[in-house]
């Protein structure tokens, strides 16, 4: 019996390192965060109890209507990412979801709370 290899098509293979590269940091951080590594396809990236948490390997930060998404769809408490986010993303999270953990590349991005008017 002749086995003939498959042709990838181009570009595949690399497409298949950088997903490996992906879930590798994803399981990295989920264990850096005490937790255990779910992934797939809309759902989160890892989970600690009741936590839920996901991870952003990335160089552009996450923008509002992400963090919003992931906020209301998912039930995400805890968001890692390496690009950060933008102001509006973290002033969301300030006004209107205090409890949701920000962090950028493992440090915690501490909550400011809103300035008064006067």
């Amino acid at each position: 019996m002749v086995f003939i290899a498959k042709k990838l098509k181009k570009g595949t293979e690399k497409k298949r390192a950088i997903m490996k590269k992906a879930t590798a940091y994803e399981k990295a951080k989920a264990t850096a965060h005490k937790g255990r590594h779910i992934g797939g396809a809309g759902k989160e990236d890892y989970r600690r109890g009741n936590v839920k948490g996901e991870v952003k390997n990335r160089k552009t930060p996450v923008t509002k209507p992400e963090l919003k998404k992931m906020i209301t769809e998912k039930g995400i408490k805890e968001v890692e990412s390496k690009g950060g986010f933008t102001k509006p993303a973290k002033e969301y999270r300030n006004t209107y979801q205090p409890k949701v953990k920000l962090f950028q590349k493992g440090k915690l991005i501490p909550k400011k709370k809103p300035k008064k008017k006067k």
